[in-house]
């Protein structure tokens, strides 16, 4: 069962056995084993997935303490003084996608980031409120004529696809092709599938993403990849290597991001009515109501792992020089001791500092935008739609077993 009031209260005795985040147990239970850790061990030491061993923090005053310390950087051959990278080998072409600033530190991730701002302007993201309602009442007029969607599928994936294809420029044509590396990226990074993935797939992604850089080099255009191609700051210009991961960062980053922020908004105001009937007549709450999803129930629960350039002391206890650490934001934003009453859904919560899309120089970049396609979403499919229900049983949902994500693998809705 994947409900919070099923979820089984955890011992002492449970946390004996190494703690893995990409086991069923804490996937469906990670809420009550987030207040045990709060509790009882706040900077917990062990083996968190799989064989590999790292430090998890849960209270809220660490974790962003933690994420504004210099000392505490993704990039672990720097961390550790030497060595590979990442704890694992990895195939060229992931080793590629990895150069984006979302594993990159200091006046390199500062380099990088300037450059993406210059892309991202105000007008170039503007530019895209209006298709935004124009996709997502496109969706609805489909799908309403059979009663019911599957959510997902059908309305939440849908709508940051197209807009980052829009973003980067990428015809219509091109979109089913997009969609399918989204997916390999996304869901087929694990299990028997990971090495198709890895050996064939990417590949061909960066195959593809060559295609667009260079098309867009000779056809320049008003899409943000063709920003990102002409971006320089202080002579600098992005590399082609740095633009292929700048856009899979984009692509992943802003697709995954959403659609599950998209699906996990709709599952919580449907499991909190009143609250929905409190957004229905006063609408100018669905900012505040959606800044509240991302704090209650949240896609991602933790971010990328860091690791200490030296020994660094949280609570009396020692994180030695290089080791994993990751911030457990699931569990610092039901912190009782920053937030009031932290297990209430309250759309009128004022002052929700949340870490949702993180904190520090890598608080995450597509925010607004992420922000504004799950709100035209949500205005628009609750506007058409007020009687929308789920379409099966609340035990039949099933949550992603994937390390990091609070993410359902399905979600059935009926219009009413």
């Amino acid at each position: 069962m994947v409900l919070d009031k099923f979820q089984k209260v955890v011992t002492a005795d449970d946390m004996r056995r190494p703690l893995s985040l990409g086991s069923r147990e804490f996937t469906d239970n990670k809420w009550a084993y987030f207040k045990w850790l709060r509790e009882n061990d706040p900077v917990h030491k062990g083996k968190i997935l799989g064989p590999m061993k790292g430090t998890l923090l849960s209270k809220y005053d660490d974790c962003v303490s933690m994420l504004k310390d210099p000392r505490f950087i993704r990039n672990r051959t720097v961390a550790t003084g030497g060595g590979s990278r990442f704890p694992f080998p990895l195939p060229k072409s992931i080793s590629l996608l990895m150069k984006s600033m979302i594993q990159e530190d200091g006046d390199e991730h500062r380099r990088l980031r300037n450059l993406v701002h210059k892309a991202f302007t105000p007008r170039r993201l503007a530019a895209l409120e209006g298709r935004m309602h124009e996709i997502t009442n496109e969706l609805l007029d489909k799908a309403e004529k059979n009663g019911r969607m599957e959510m997902m599928e059908e309305f939440s994936r849908p709508i940051p696809v197209t807009v980052i294809a829009e973003m980067m420029g990428v015809s219509v044509q091109e979109v089913p092709e997009l969609s399918k590396y989204i997916d390999a990226v996304t869901e087929n990074m694990s299990g028997i599938t990971v090495a198709k993935t890895l050996f064939w797939d990417m590949p061909q992604a960066i195959k593809f993403c060559r295609g667009l850089i260079e098309r867009k080099r000779k056809e320049p255009g008003e899409d943000i990849l063709t920003g990102l191609i002409e971006a320089e700051d202080e002579g600098s210009k992005l590399s082609e290597d740095e633009l292929i991961a700048m856009i899979f960062l984009i692509i992943v980053a802003g697709h995954e991001t959403t659609y599950n922020l998209i699906t996990q908004s709709v599952y919580t105001l449907l499991q909190h009515p009143e609250q929905l009937e409190l957004l229905k007549s006063q609408p100018e709450l669905i900012d505040s109501a959606i800044e509240e999803v991302n704090r209650y129930r949240g896609p991602l629960y933790a971010t990328k792992p860091e690791y200490p350039t030296e020994d660094v002391e949280i609570r009396g206890v020692v994180i030695p020089k290089g080791t994993l650490t990751m911030p457990m934001l699931g569990a610092a934003n039901h912190d009782p001791d920053y937030f009031d009453n932290p297990e209430v859904f309250d759309i009128t919560r004022e002052n929700n500092r949340h870490l949702g899309f993180g904190m520090g120089i890598h608080y995450c970049l597509g925010a607004p935008l992420a922000r504004m396609e799950t709100k035209i979403a949500i205005q628009t499919l609750f506007d058409r739609n007020p009687n929308l229900s789920l379409d099966c049983d609340l035990s039949e949902l099933k949550l992603a077993t994937r390390p990091g994500w609070h993410v359902y693998k399905s979600m059935p809705i009926k219009f009413g």
